[in-house]
């Protein structure tokens, strides 16, 4: 079709879709491409900005190496990514346990016995000693749930980042026993910045927006029969729950880290101040699915890293 005008061009774009074979890829390309040209049109996008966004889009692929998703990160910022967890888990009567997956995550960590530490190098911090319950929607509890869990050190880096911890430090995997139960110790995770050396880190100086994140643990919660969850949990006194840089912190995922002094951790000799943290997850029937990986190695450790 030879373009005559906007409109024209919309639509021209709009019949070229419809020989997909596919109905649902059909549905998305077309919805786009409506929302895209719509998008342009409602803020009148000059030549210059659309140069801008394009080096934008372009410094986004480069920037994402096997040690660091600039693209996961854009998608958090902009509150994308907890829509997209919150549109497809729970409902308004059933609050969902799923959360960003976040762009640190890495598969293949150990697997672990209920109890262990996932602390492998020396991590500065408050113990913590982690209890969690998994269940279905009935509240019955689900058994050989496989959960996969990972935080950041206290200096606010996870070990993919930090050639100075040691490979999968804070990072482990369990499984839910006969009671649903898991269980695990660690530090108390802390809050971080973001990495804002990218596109990122311009959106938010545009803004006016800082780049932190409050305290928050990761889990991913996988068993064939229900739906993989990815979760965060939150720590109730963060002075930054309100303005987290990646929009994740919903309600039903803010916890009590009770503090505890004077008083020995259970089956261990730690007698220091030490936190304590229980958290019921629920898990929904459906598809039980992994998620491409953000990450898959350390930074620094591959050609690929800057």
């Amino acid at each position: 079709m030879i373009i005559q005008d906007e409109e024209q061009l919309t639509a021209a774009v709009l019949a070229e879709t419809e020989r997909a074979g596919d109905p649902r890829v059909k549905e998305i390309v077309q919805a786009l491409v409506r929302h895209l040209h719509d998008f342009a049109r409602e803020v009148r996008l000059t030549e210059k900005e659309f140069d801008t966004s394009i080096n934008i889009v372009t410094r986004l692929g480069q920037l994402t190496t096997p040690s660091h998703n600039e693209v996961r990160l854009m998608a958090g910022s902009l509150g994308l990514s907890t829509l997209v967890a919150l549109m497809n888990n729970g409902s308004e009567d059933e609050p969902t346990s799923a959360n960003l997956l976040g762009p640190f995550w890495r598969q293949g960590s150990p697997v672990m016995k209920n109890g262990e530490s996932i602390v492998r190098s020396p991590t500065e911090g408050p113990p913590l000693f982690f209890t969690g319950r998994i269940v279905d929607t009935d509240g019955t509890p689900v058994a050989g749930a496989e959960v996969d869990v990972w935080h950041a050190s206290p200096a606010g880096l996870y070990e993919n980042q930090d050639p100075g911890q040691a490979e999968w430090n804070l990072r482990g995997k369990f499984f839910s026993d006969e009671e649903g139960v898991f269980a695990f110790r660690s530090i108390k995770p802390s809050g971080y910045p973001i990495p804002i050396d990218g596109p990122v880190g311009d959106l938010l100086t545009a803004l006016e927006r800082h780049p932190f994140r409050p305290a928050h643990l990761h889990a991913l919660i996988h068993k064939p029969g229900y739906k993989t969850i990815a979760s965060q949990l939150y720590s109730h006194d963060d002075p930054i729950l309100e303005t987290d840089a990646q929009f994740g912190v919903v309600q039903s995922l803010v916890g009590t880290y009770v503090r505890h002094e004077n008083e020995p951790a259970p089956g261990t000799d730690v007698t220091e101040p030490w936190y304590s943290l229980e958290f019921t997850f629920v898990v929904e029937p459906g598809e039980a699915w992994l998620p491409t990986p953000p990450v898959s190695g350390k930074r620094g450790t591959t050609p690929d890293d800057v």
